[in-house]
């Protein structure tokens, strides 16, 4: 079969790997490039061997299934949660898959396993490739109807319920006003989220010009931040205070201060048993649209995190999040909890507008061209699907 791997930095091929038997083999028809397979890209490269298997949102058609498997058979189709989580565990009955106790991976200190995510998250191989080994048979995969196409229901796997959950974690109350960070896939699918859901005043902040555009055309009030003081004119658009809520979609990646900018890429050149330590310690987060959050959102509000930071160390304005009577709530998306809000989103009707929601589909082979496209933001590229 042939895979997504990565090699180096910047450096991603299509190579053949050997399958092994296991619970469930999916087939995949279709699978996501998502904002933070970008970490691994660039950054994260101190936790990733050569040959590592990349990606976490697939969806597929099951091929085979082990002897204990009875919840799904040959021939059923499935999305595939970026979570690889048992389902059975104290953390999985509690909701919170993203923290299973029997993936997590104690010799780094960190939650569930993830598919196609470093040796941080238990280097399991990843989506992007023509087969997938999906454990836990009976509780993984989220079986889905035959008939529409992929598009309707590949988003489940994580774009769909880690926007939900970051809608859910803002609580935006009646009435009430959201403000979105950061317009790229998991920021347009929030705010999309949040006005159906019914929050009256949706504000929408990011720098692309294609992202501004698709957010404004679902009805988002939209604000440049190369041509508007972004919290005055938030401020404006909620009678002076400011938006009840605010979702920081932006995380790792945040166009940042040049300094930040630098460490990322002097940490990336270092050899890996020092830039490894450094990066889990001190972190080469840019926390500009953090610490953005934080200005925009009312006295008293909430701040729903999203997107990614990396490190442990990385400065907080403590004094502002105390004075301000900041709730901050985040976390890894719990991909099962939401399965059965978004199932019939997805299922009877298109509300959200997954059906068009990717900008560019392109076959697996090329994969390494549209990593370039997608960190480059060439060509409008907002959300890429690969066909194996």
């Amino acid at each position: 079969m042939k895979a997504l791997t990565r090699h180096g930095k910047a450096d991603v091929r299509v190579d053949p790997v050997t399958e092994k038997p296991t619970d469930v083999v999916v087939k995949v028809t279709t699978t996501g490039l998502y904002g933070s397979d970008l970490h691994l890209y660039e950054v994260f490269g101190p936790f990733l061997e050569a040959g590592d298997i990349l990606g976490h949102e697939p969806m597929g058609v099951v091929q085979e299934v082990g002897p204990d498997v009875t919840a799904v058979r040959p021939g059923d189709r499935v999305a595939v949660p970026f979570n690889v989580s048992c389902g059975t565990c104290f953390m999985c009955a509690q909701g919170l898959q993203s923290q299973c106790e029997t993936t997590q991976v104690h010799e780094h200190g960190k939650g569930a396993s993830l598919f196609g995510y470093t040796k941080l998250y238990g280097q399991v191989p990843g989506g992007q490739a023509e087969y997938l080994r999906v454990p836990f048979g009976n509780t993984l995969p989220i079986k889905v109807p035959d008939g529409p196409p992929d598009d309707r229901f590949v988003y489940l796997s994580d774009v769909l319920p880690t926007a939900w959950q970051a809608v859910e974690y803002a609580a935006v109350p009646p009435g009430g006003s959201l403000a979105v960070l950061g317009l790229g896939p998991i920021g347009d699918m929030c705010a999309r989220i949040a006005a159906h859901r019914g929050v009256d005043t949706v504000i929408g902040i990011d720098l692309v010009p294609e992202r501004l555009e698709r957010a404004r055309a679902h009805g988002v009030h939209v604000l440049d931040l190369d041509q508007h003081d972004v919290v005055a004119a938030a401020r404006d658009l909620t009678g002076g205070r400011g938006p009840d809520c605010v979702i920081d979609a932006v995380g790792l990646e945040a166009h940042g201060t040049p300094l930040a900018a630098g460490a990322q890429k002097l940490t990336g050149l270092l050899p890996d048993a020092l830039s490894a330590p450094m990066m889990e310690r001190f972190g080469v987060g840019r926390l500009s649209a953090l610490h953005l959050a934080i200005d925009l959102v009312r006295r008293g509000g909430t701040i729903s995190l999203s997107g990614v930071y990396g490190g442990m160390a990385d400065p907080m304005p403590m004094l502002t999040l105390f004075d301000k009577q900041i709730q901050l709530r985040m976390g890894q998306a719990n991909v099962w909890r939401w399965v059965d809000d978004l199932l019939p989103l997805v299922t009877d009707g298109d509300p959200l507008g997954v059906e068009t929601f990717a900008t560019h589909r392109v076959p697996l082979d090329k994969a390494p061209e549209a990593y370039e496209m997608f960190q480059k933001k060439h060509d409008g590229a907002i959300k890429v699907l690969f066909t194996p």
